[in-house]
């Protein structure tokens, strides 16, 4: 499917599989409409979308934990657009490492709200915008804790479960409207996501890739760009994507 001059919503956009996706539909020549809390970097992120190609690129504040943030963004994107071919669901990430027992309510608080909430959120105000039978995309990004649990991770292996939940709902809920739906789901990914997590602590999160050649934001995007480009009677509804070097969660080989 030729995506060029198709509207393609990304929440997370700011950076990581965000803004790599944001440059990869850009260069096929969509429109791309950029959503995320942090307005100057999202900024930039729509300036280099355009630069590789996008036929324009609109840069929104998006915090997916509040629906009055979503009800405002989907005015703004109404004010530039009737329709929305594929929607990104990508906003979410991880906070902390904590077992259970000294979990923190703030951080499981925040992975609720980000990944498995916003994704309703959003779904739910742009669905009325996605025409039917056109080959028009819901694509989740989810990740392989939603699979398998680890230690550490029980909320956030939880949302992140709770996330193909939703897109095999939505699969079922929207069979017969033309409407695909599906998710990503990647492995160990070299972004800000062990940043976040570690809350800053740079140096700890260096040693998750410590010896590791890990997926990189621009992998994922490639993936996604090609789930979307498929005909449209053609549905992807769910791709692990994984570094070679990640066997399984708990099985990575790292070079001394």
């Amino acid at each position: 499917m030729n995506l060029s001059g198709r509207w393609v919503v990304i929440t997370g956009a700011s950076s990581g599989f965000g803004a790599a996706a944001a440059l990869a539909f850009g260069r096929v020549g969509c429109h791309v409409v950029l959503g995320a809390r942090r307005v100057e970097r999202l900024e930039a992120v729509a300036k280099a979308a355009r630069e590789a190609g996008a036929a324009s690129a609109h840069p929104f504040l998006l915090d997916v934990a509040s629906t009055s943030s979503v009800e405002a963004f989907t005015a703004l994107l109404r004010a530039v657009t009737p329709r929305v071919d594929v929607l990104i669901n990508n906003a979410g990430g991880a906070h902390g490492l904590d077992p259970v027992a000294i979990g923190r309510d703030e951080d499981w608080e925040a992975m609720v709200q980000s990944n498995f909430l916003g994704v309703l959120r959003v779904t739910r105000a742009l669905l009325p915008m996605l025409p039917h039978h056109d080959g028009a995309w819901i694509l989740n990004v989810g990740s392989i804790a939603g699979h398998v649990a680890y230690e550490g991770g029980a909320a956030y292996c939880g949302v992140k479960a709770g996330e193909r939940s939703i897109t095999q709902a939505l699969r079922l809920e929207l069979n017969g409207t033309g409407i695909r739906v599906g998710s990503i789901d990647p492995g160990m990914a070299e972004t800000e996501f062990s940043d976040v997590r570690f809350k800053g602590d740079t140096a700890r999160a260096a040693k998750v890739y410590a010896g590791v050649e890990p997926l990189h934001g621009e992998d994922v995007a490639e993936a996604m760009l090609w789930m979307a480009s498929r005909p449209a009677h053609v549905c992807i509804d769910e791709m692990i994507i994984k570094p070679t070097d990640q066997a399984a969660i708990h099985k990575v080989y790292r070079r001394g």
